[in-house]
C-alpha cells in the first residue's frame, strides 16, 4: 500500500509539470499566462494558437512525456498497480495542478502519454478513433466522447481476455479503472470550462 501511495504521488507531481507555462517563459512572449490568453486553456492547442505551432508541438510532446514518465515510474515503484495508479494520477495532476491553484489543462495529451506507458496496445486505436471523429464531426468534444467510450470498452476487453499489452503492464482490473477515471476527469473538465475553450 505504501509503495502504491508513493507511485500515486509521483504520478501526480509529474502531471503537474507546467509545460505551457514553461513554453510561455521560453518563448519570450508578451503573453504572461495562457490561462488569460486565447481560449484560456494552458494546453498544446492554445499554445499553438498564441505562441505558434512549434511551441504548441513542444507542449504536446512534453504533456505526453509526463504521462508516459508517470506510468513508467509508477511501475518501477509498485508494479502493474503502481503503473495504473501513477498514470491516472498524472492526468489529475495536469488537470488540477497544485502549483497553479488547480487551473490546469484538459488532460488529453497527458492521458495519451499515459496510455503509451500502461496501455500501448490501445494507443493506435485511440489515435485512429480520435482522428476519425475529429475529421467527420469537426467537434473536439464529440471526438473526446467517442474516443473515451472506446478507451474504456477496450480496457475492459483487454482485462477480461488478458490480451497482449505490448510493453505495458499485464492487464488487470487496474486497466479499466485507469481508463474510466481518466475519462471521467477529462470529460468533467470539458464540461466545466467555458464553451470557447
Amino acid at each position: 500500500m505504501r509503495s502504491t501511495v508513493i507511485a500515486a504521488l509521483a504520478g501526480y507531481l509529474l502531471g503537474t509539470m507546467p509545460s505551457a507555462d514553461i513554453a510561455t517563459r521560453l518563448a519570450s512572449s508578451p503573453v504572461a499566462d495562457l490561462r488569460t490568453a486565447g481560449s484560456g486553456n494552458p494546453g498544446a492547442l492554445n499554445t499553438a494558437t498564441v505562441l505558434g505551432v512549434r511551441w504548441g508541438a513542444a507542449v504536446l510532446v512534453a504533456d505526453m512525456a509526463k504521462g508516459a514518465a508517470a506510468g513508467a515510474a509508477g511501475r518501477a515503484i509498485a508494479g502493474p498497480t503502481g503503473a495504473y495508479v501513477a498514470a491516472t494520477a498524472s492526468i489529475a495532476g495536469h488537470i488540477v495542478p497544485v502549483w497553479s491553484r488547480g487551473k490546469g489543462g484538459k488532460g488529453v495529451a497527458t492521458s495519451a502519454g499515459a496510455c503509451l506507458a500502461v496501455f500501448p496496445a490501445y494507443f493506435p486505436i485511440d489515435a485512429a478513433v480520435a482522428a476519425t471523429a475529429a475529421a467527420t464531426k469537426r467537434n473536439t468534444e464529440t471526438a473526446i466522447w467517442l474516443s473515451s467510450a472506446v478507451w474504456v470498452a477496450a480496457a475492459v476487453v483487454w482485462w477480461r481476455r488478458r490480451l497482449p499489452n505490448a510493453w505495458g503492464p499485464p492487464p488487470t482490473a487496474g486497466l479499466p479503472l485507469f481508463a474510466l477515471a481518466g475519462t471521467a476527469m477529462i470529460l468533467t473538465k470539458f464540461r466545466t470550462v467555458r464553451p470557447n475553450r
